[in-house]
């Protein structure tokens, strides 16, 4: 077997977030630059080496006055922790479809868990230029406090202006390397 090096496609790739505000929607956000290196079999992404990062001062949320706010040291800290990394550590239940938990460790503000992802392969193909292209869906959840990400609010009423927990949902596009 030979060893296959992939990159990501930013230009085809998400890397979003969701978090609920006063409990009664959802609020999306992204980062819009980010990175990701993948080390595989062929084209076995079963057990590949996965490192994953993102830059904290790419994240929007289509609202400058929030986006400022979440680079600040009441969230992210993008001045002290100018990115977030994943490392993949094991895959589990891998099913003939293609679908998977993937773990891995998750830095992020200067805290680095264990995090599980549900991922989702969405196959191999060539585009128009020749390029092999590889498809992903991955989604999981975290706790943000788990992190030190803690600032919250009260309404007047007594209700959370955001909850603790955080929905990642990604579409990842991987380009495989000559």
């Amino acid at each position: 077997m030979a060893t296959t090096n992939w990159t990501i496609d930013p230009t085809h790739s998400e890397v979003q977030f969701k978090v609920k505000h006063l409990m009664i929607t959802t609020v999306s956000g992204s980062f819009n630059i980010f990175s990701a290196s993948v080390q595989t079999e062929d084209e076995d992404f079963s057990k590949a080496k996965i490192s994953f990062s993102a830059d904290i001062d790419s994240i929007t949320t289509g609202n400058a006055d929030r986006d400022g706010h979440l680079k600040t040291a009441d969230f992210f800290d993008a001045a002290k922790f100018p990115q977030l990394k994943f490392t993949a550590t094991k895959y589990e239940n891998v099913d003939n479809d293609g679908s998977y938990e993937l773990y891995g460790d998750l830095e992020l503000h200067g805290v680095t868990k264990n995090i599980k992802l549900d991922v989702e392969f969405g196959g191999v193909v060539q585009d128009a230029y020749g390029n092999t292209k590889a498809g992903f869906t991955i989604n999981g959840k975290i706790n943000r406090k788990d992190f030190g990400l803690v600032w919250n609010a009260v309404t007047e009423a007594g209700g959370i202006v955001v909850s603790d927990d955080v929905r990642i949902a990604c579409e990842i596009q991987l380009i495989k390397q000559a």
